[in-house]
């Protein structure tokens, strides 16, 4: 089985994985029978940098809704500070029926900074 230390780009994958599983409250043991595969190969995966075949690479970037260009396209990704990464997660978990007040109140955000409102 890969290990993370052969592939730079996914040494954050598992605990991307747990995070965002951790911020749906989706138990390890649910998460795993999502994706049909052993909890102890999922924890082995979050936590010991295991990496998953493609096809469970790919249910997990798409149960816990990651951007998987960070893990293809690391570069692009390294620029942004750890803050936005976590309030981009954030924004991908976010429920749809949510999502337009999360736009106004950046809106209102942004034109507070365009003002000097904020500082």
């Amino acid at each position: 089985m890969p290990r993370v230390n052969e592939c730079a780009a996914l040494e954050k994958f598992g605990a991307d994985i747990k995070e965002a599983r951790q911020a749906m409250s989706i138990s390890l043991r649910a998460l795993a029978e999502m994706v049909s595969i052993d909890p102890r190969y999922l924890a082995n995966i979050e936590n010991s940098g295991s990496l998953p075949s493609l096809p469970i690479f790919y249910d997990l970037v798409t149960i816990c809704k990651l951007p998987v260009e960070q893990y293809f396209y690391p570069v692009s990704r390294a620029a942004e500070s750890e803050q936005r990464k976590r309030a981009n997660l954030k924004l991908r978990l976010c429920p749809e029926q949510f999502l337009t007040i999360v736009e106004h109140t950046l809106d209102g955000a942004i034109k507070s900074s365009e003002t000097g409102e904020v500082k």
